[in-house]
This record gives C-alpha cells, sequence and structure tokens, in this order.
C-alpha cells in the first residue's frame, strides 16, 4: 500500500505541476505589462528585445520569483498585480520553459 500511496502522490504532484506551467505561460503574455513585451522565450513564441533573453539566461525560479516580486532595473515590481500563487507560477514556468529544446 505504501508504494500505491506514493505513485498516487507523484501523480498529483506531476497534475500540479502541469497546471502552474499552464497558468505561467498564460501569464507571461497576459500580465500587466505583459513579460512577453521584454523578454524572448522561445516556448512562449515571444521575442521581446528589452530585457534579458530567457532562453539564455536560464534563470532558476527563486531568481525569477525575486524578480517578479521586488523588480530589478526597469522591470517593475508585480507583487500588487500578481498573487504569490500566480508569482510562483510564472517562476516556475520561465526557469523549466528557459530550459527546454
Amino acid at each position: 500500500m505504501p508504494a500505491l500511496a506514493a505513485l498516487c502522490l507523484t501523480g498529483l504532484a506531476q497534475a500540479d505541476e502541469a497546471s502552474q506551467m499552464a497558468r505561467g505561460k498564460e501569464l507571461f503574455t497576459t500580465a500587466t505589462p505583459a513579460c512577453a513585451l521584454c523578454h524572448t522565450l522561445r516556448d512562449a513564441g515571444a521575442e521581446g528585445a528589452i530585457g534579458p533573453v530567457l532562453d539564455e539566461l536560464q534563470p532558476e525560479a527563486a531568481r525569477v520569483a525575486r524578480a517578479l516580486q521586488n523588480g530589478v532595473g526597469a522591470m517593475p515590481s508585480f507583487k500588487a498585480t500578481l498573487s504569490e500563487d500566480d508569482i510562483a507560477a510564472l517562476a516556475l514556468y520561465v526557469s523549466r520553459a528557459s530550459r527546454l529544446k
């Protein structure tokens, strides 16, 4: 029974991650201002020319979350417009999607 419980938990974790990735991808193009306006990220079809090319930078999720919460350089903070859950989903998406080939 413990193996079955572990398998179920793994399945739930994968489903949750998939929904977070989908939410993060949606936010990448719809947040105000949209990340896609400034950043290039192949998976999102974004070709922004202002911010770093995320496919090259390949930032960790924690780095993305800090940038979203605090802003960095010309990038504004999103903590007033995005929930903590949305920031986490967007950070996960950028981190994972930037590593896709």
